[in-house]
């Protein structure tokens, strides 16, 4: 029997409301916004949240001395169409050299990792 069921996953950044859009962007679905942090339920149901964070310092990718301390997998249907729209809405690529892989790395615009997968 489980304790617990998971509810959201939260991401610090220094602006909630700007990384809140980003994903909903990128994701679909409503943004919902309070002071120092933004609510995102994307159009299945599943929830993001968004938390200012004073001081913010992105993770780094690769780098064996800062961790990347956790990355979100998002499943594309065309990763060469979904590429062109993340970075057309601020992501970076993080792995620019290798596109032989069916999953490509990027840094959101507050710098936490995410792939794009070829479902």
């Amino acid at each position: 029997m489980a304790l617990a069921k998971l509810s959201v996953v939260v991401l610090d950044c220094p602006d909630p409301s700007a990384l809140a859009g980003f994903y909903a962007e990128v994701l679909g679905g409503t943004v919902e916004v309070e002071d120092g942090w933004a609510d995102l339920t994307t159009p299945d149901g599943r929830a993001l949240a968004f938390q200012a964070s004073p001081g913010f310092t992105a993770p780094g990718w690769p780098a064996p001395d800062h961790s990347q301390q956790f990355h979100l997998d998002l499943t594309v249907d065309d990763l060469d169409a979904a590429e062109a729209g993340v970075l057309a809405l601020g992501a970076k690529p993080l792995d620019a050299d290798d596109r032989s892989r069916t999953w490509r790395v990027y840094a959101d615009p507050a710098g936490h990792p995410f792939c794009l997968c070829a479902c």
